[in-house]
């Protein structure tokens, strides 16, 4: 195999005395038994998606190692000190359960003291939101969190916030990525000062529990708490370090927790993937909920930033609600509590992404309240909050089981949504319904939205080539009509443009750039094409809608929605 000019260059690089020793002889090794593994572990430096950075961890600029969050960390640094010049500068650090995350985030906060900035390092693995409310709490400049979210094991990642405890965004991001790019390896400082390394654990997680109850408790009696059966499973990560403790001190008691997926792991060993989003993850605490005849499973991913949520159906039985479903049951149940309390005034707002369900729209026009859309990851709905300080932001999430409660927190946040969750099932259920009757109360009086999502995984060089030929064919022959349906409008989002197909008239999108296109149809349907930033997929996000008139309709409209469903589906090329 033939190893490129651009690659051996880099290769060389890093067999220089700059490297330490193993990672020049693994570099070796690798070069004589797998120049293929050689060329994908070099052939470019790990970019920053929509979640931060991930990799698979190896040696390399396209892998997750000491060097490349070293030369990261470094830049960060150095931006801080441009940008920040007469501040004392302080950082938190948070890491999940995966391998190496607690070593890394030792090499990140040695870069950190070794350049004079103060560093909060968590003593053990915690909780994704946690950091963002710990360096808000602790008057940080910035934070970072070693985390892959639900990402296969051989992964890990590192997240960038900044100090309003949101994650960066343009175009603060591209000026540090221009810094880290313009940086040579050997201008990372490595040597700690340990003097300015301090260890944090109990006094967070105890602010931290404390915030998460104040804005996620409705005055749920204790009655109702009590006669809410749970089921909660942390699959394996860091989540078990917070929420059980969460719910205790917000008064529920009657929890059950998956024994054989309590201890942090970074194997994984009891599921296929860590993440929530997928049925296979619940198995075995939908088991124990059938054996416990619980009303409700809530499981989080690794780093605690997702939940799934499970609740029983008319018939009793257990259905899994995609997050779509959570996220317009909790955005409804806030905007609710907070028309009771006289709080909604016409400056409020709940946050959305383009690729989540319209129903957040409705409910937005229902309770006379603005509903900001923008790019998919929280980072855009942090950005929100910061953009419009003379608005109150209620709550807002995205299609992918992420939720964010009030603004205390500036990420997904799994503990807050999940004691939210909690309150809307115990106080439903202390009223004579469930969970999932108030969702098809929310259909009726709001319409029946129906999601589905497919993605489709496209592995290594090959699999960029194959996902970005996808979309150009797309944009180069766009689809007239999906499911028996008139495409009306198309949204490029790379383009910054929305095309009316009727009229032919184009309108400029005010929303950043990036790679997603979406087509809207005559009969609302909405269907949306995204690579994604953080892992080697292509989704595709297909949305319809219909009257409910009654309940007793439910199953004959949800038909009819599957097979509006089936037929884009069919049309996309895709199932």
């Amino acid at each position: 195999m033939n190893i490129s000019e651009n690659i051996l260059q880099k290769v060389n690089e890093w067999l220089t005395p700059t490297f330490d020793q193993d990672t020049q002889d693994k570099i070796k090794e690798i070069m004589t038994s797998s120049p293929k593994e050689l060329e994908e572990s070099f052939y470019k430096n790990l970019e920053f998606g929509t979640g931060g950075m991930r990799g698979i961890m190896g040696i390399g600029t396209n892998r997750i190692n000491k060097y490349t969050l070293g030369k990261n960390t470094q830049g960060l640094a150095n931006y801080m000190k441009q940008v920040l010049p007469n501040k004392e500068l302080k950082v938190a650090i948070a890491f999940d359960c995966r391998h190496n995350s607690n070593t890394l985030a030792k090499v990140v906060a040695d870069v950190f003291s070794a350049n004079g900035i103060k560093v909060y390092l968590f003593s053990d693995m915690r909780p994704t939101p946690e950091l963002s409310f710990a360096l808000k709490y602790l008057k940080c400049q910035a934070g970072i969190v070693l985390t892959a979210s639900h990402n296969p094991p051989e992964y890990n990642g590192y997240k960038v916030y900044w100090e309003d405890g949101g994650q960066l965004v343009p175009p603060q991001d591209a000026a540090i990525i221009n810094e880290i790019e313009n940086l040579r390896y050997d201008a990372i400082q490595f040597k700690a000062n340990e003097n300015l390394i301090e260890y944090i654990d109990k006094n967070i997680d105890e602010a931290f529990i404390k915030s998460s109850i104040e804005n996620a408790s409705f005055n749920t009696s204790a009655e109702a708490k009590n006669n809410l059966n749970i089921v909660f499973t942390s699959l394996h990560g860091t989540s078990i370090k917070i929420i059980p403790d969460t719910l205790a001190k917000a008064g529920y008691k009657n929890v059950h927790i998956v024994p054989e997926q309590s201890t942090p792991d970074g194997d994984f060993p009891t599921v296929i993937s860590p993440n929530p989003e997928e049925p296979e993850a619940l198995t075995m605490a939908l088991a124990l909920a059938d054996k416990l005849n619980a009303d409700i499973v809530i499981g989080t991913d690794p780093d605690c930033d997702r939940l799934g949520v499970a609740v029983r159906d008319t018939e009793g039985k257990m259905v899994l609600l995609n997050g779509n479903q959570s996220m317009v049951l909790m955005t409804a149940f806030l905007l609710e509590q907070w028309k009771k309390q006289g709080k909604i005034n016409g400056k409020q707002f709940i946050g959305s992404t383009i690729v989540s369900t319209p129903m957040m729209l409705a409910l937005a026009d229902g309770y006379e309240v603005e509903c900001k859309v923008g790019l998919t990851g929280f980072k855009w709905i942090a950005k929100m909050i910061k953009d419009f300080p003379e608005l109150q932001f209620i709550g807002g999430g995205e299609e992918s089981f992420g939720f964010m409660v009030g603004d205390a927190v500036r990420d997904k946040d799994a503990v807050a949504a999940t004691l939210l969750i909690c309150e809307i099932a115990a106080q439903a259920k202390a009223n004579g319904s469930s969970v999932y009757q108030e969702l098809i109360n929310l259909f009726v009086d709001f319409g029946f939205y129906k999601e589905h999502l497919v993605s489709l995984t496209k592995k290594g060089i090959e699999g960029v080539a194959e996902i970005n030929q996808m979309m150009v064919d797309l944009r180069e022959n766009p689809l007239k009509e999906l499911g028996g349906e008139r495409v009306i409008m198309v949204e490029d989002y790379k383009n910054s443009t929305a095309k009316n197909l009727l009229t032919g008239e184009i309108e400029n999108l005010t929303i950043p750039k990036s790679d997603v296109l979406i087509y809207y149809t005559d009969e609302g349907s909405k269907i949306a094409a995204r690579p994604s930033g953080t892992e080697p997929k292509i989704k595709f996000y297909v949305s319809v809608n219909g009257d409910l008139i009654s309940k007793d309709q439910v199953s004959e409209v949800e038909s009819y929605l599957d097979s509006k469903i089936e037929n884009i589906i069919l049309d996309l090329g895709i199932k």
